[in-house]
């Protein structure tokens, strides 16, 4: 082999490796996503339904005590109710969704108006 093939097998490896990094990142973004939205929509059953949710704090205050003391401060009384939130407001089905982090879904989430919040997701 020539230099320029050995550059170009190592080339080729890096970028596989690279690849695989951003694939897993993504799938791992989505796996939390999922996770969050699963937990939001838990807290409303749990909460007696949508129309009840809201008044059901302090169930979420109770249970983030222990999830907080269990798994530690992703699951504070206030990402509770935002994953409560994020069920509410979002479909999970929208493909869209799985590319967006947390840090998003959280700045999208105070936009009532699916349009608008539409508008900014694209």
């Amino acid at each position: 082999m020539h230099e320029q093939d050995y550059f170009n097998e190592i080339r080729s490896i890096i970028e596989n490796v690279e690849v695989n990094k951003k694939v897993r990142e993504y799938k791992n973004n989505y796996d939390d996503l999922i996770a969050k939205w699963n937990i939001g929509k838990l807290l409303v059953e749990a909460q007696g339904g949508e129309k009840r949710a809201k008044y059901g704090n302090n169930l979420i205050k109770r249970w983030s005590e222990i999830f907080v003391n269990e798994y530690g401060k992703q699951y504070s009384v206030t990402n509770l109710k935002y994953m409560r939130q994020f069920y509410s407001a979002f479909s999970i089905g929208q493909p869209v969704v799985g590319q967006l982090t947390w840090s998003h879904i959280i700045k999208l989430l105070p936009i009532k108006n699916e349009n608008e919040r539409n508008y900014y997701i694209n």
